[in-house]
């Protein structure tokens, strides 16, 4: 099948590169420059484990091109998978999205069907198939699905390979067998539903698992005020069928590109239609405070930070991708700045990004025991492999105090008070 894909993000790019893994030929279209050309290079712009792999073993089936137009031409199916990012107001925002569709109105030249991919408020298909038809006026027919992901950073490359579920809203039979077809070589569960229906699942699974992380956040939290340990707590629920074991890690709350602003979105939906969703409302209050919970902590060894040398592990929202965005540094790391902290920190993959946004006022090391020397206090914020094989010995030997705050969690709370570390987590 020709598949044209828009958007070269973490979303477009792993579906593309999938689809031609699964035999399609592939077209994905961005309008960053210097993206394209590096996957014409043959490497990728994000880190996501296999994905450079993957697409080496199917260039011959994928092509890459910033001339949106042609891409659009002729193909069958066309994927939008650009960012629909939250505005001030927690609402979405869609531009990038429309931009995408009347260009698509503009340069279809055969009947096709566009899937939407991006998370979008419940209703947006609808608008989407509306404006395409309208600009094509009737010089091909245009059919929109709703298709939303279900992948996870750090594991995108298999949860698009080997999904859950693949969902597939459409007021068209024939459209929905379209893409019934596209994903045959998949071996998923297909649930076929409306285009309303399927936007919801979306949102109400993200927001579903947003909830479970400030649920178990909160219990945390009051597990260190009467003695309990969250740990064994999260077996406990996790043995229990109805509840799961999966999310159910306390820590210093989620962060990435869809949690944040999907909790967000669907919050100022319903209020707009004057259905208050005040689970959700609660999830985020519990999330943004709970990402300040270790600078709060931090209060009972130092009344200030001026001038302290302070290491920090972990700048990605998560270990097994390089993204930063509504992470806890991203939160923590200004504040520590702004108090006159030495910052000096490390991550595995997201140093590059980090350094974007702090070129000159972060010291970045090469590895998390360069971080720690001299330090007199640590955060960590992200628990990545190497970070979790650290020994207590290694704070003892490196800092100038050793104080660890973790906030995922990584280390026996027994182990590291007999080696002398003074360790701080959650909900232990």
């Amino acid at each position: 099948m020709k598949i044209t894909v828009a958007g070269t993000g973490y979303v477009g790019l792993v579906t593309g590169v999938c689809l031609a893994a699964r035999g399609h030929d592939v077209t994905c279209t961005d309008v960053v420059e210097e993206k394209i050309a590096q996957l014409n290079a043959g490497t990728s712009p994000i880190y996501e484990d296999g994905l450079d792999a993957l697409l080496r073993e199917n260039r011959e089936r994928l092509t890459f091109t910033t001339d949106a137009a042609a891409a659009y031409r002729d193909a069958e199916v066309i994927i939008i998978g650009v960012g629909t990012p939250e505005k001030k107001d927690g609402s979405a925002n869609l531009s990038y999205l429309f931009a995408v569709v009347d260009e698509i109105a503009a340069s279809a030249e055969r009947d096709c069907v566009v899937i939407v991919k991006s998370t979008v408020p419940i209703g947006t298909n609808d608008r989407v198939e509306a404006r395409l038809r309208e600009r094509v006026a009737g010089r091909v027919k245009v059919d929109v699905v709703s298709n939303p992901e279900f992948l996870a950073q750090g594991t995108a490359v298999r949860d698009t390979l080997a999904p859950s579920r693949i969902v597939i809203g459409a007021e068209n039979a024939d459209a929905a067998e379209k893409i019934r077809a596209m994903y045959a070589g998949f071996d998923a569960p297909v649930l076929v539903m409306n285009r309303r229906s399927a936007e919801m699942v979306k949102y109400a699974s993200n927001d579903f698992l947003a909830l479970k992380i400030s649920y178990i956040n909160e219990i945390a939290n009051v597990c260190e005020v009467v003695g309990a340990d969250i740990d064994a707590v999260s077996v406990g629920m996790g043995y229990d069928p109805r509840i799961g074991n999966r999310f159910l890690r306390a820590g210093i709350g989620y962060g990435g590109s869809c949690f944040p602003k999907d909790t967000k979105a669907l919050y100022w939906l319903a209020n707009f239609l004057d259905c208050e969703i005040k689970t959700v409302k609660a999830a985020i209050e519990v999330n943004e405070n709970q990402k300040l919970k270790l600078l709060k902590k931090s209060r009972r060894f130092f009344d200030s930070l001026a001038g302290r040398r302070v290491a920090v592990l972990g700048l990605t929202f998560k270990p097994g991708t390089d993204d930063l965005r509504d992470g806890p540094a991203l939160t923590n790391v200004p504040l520590l700045l702004e108090e006159g902290a030495r910052v000096a920190a490390w991550d595995a993959v997201g140093e590059k990004n980090f350094r974007r946004l702090y070129p000159t006022e972060v010291e970045y090391c090469a590895r998390p025991e360069d971080a720690l020397s001299g330090a007199e206090l640590c955060f960590i914020f992200t628990e990545w492999p190497q970070v979790k094989a650290l020994p207590p010995e290694t704070f003892l030997r490196r800092m100038l105090r050793p104080i660890v705050l973790d906030g995922r969690n990584c280390y026996d709370v027994r182990a590291m008070r007999s080696a002398g570390v003074e360790y701080v987590s959650i909900g232990r």
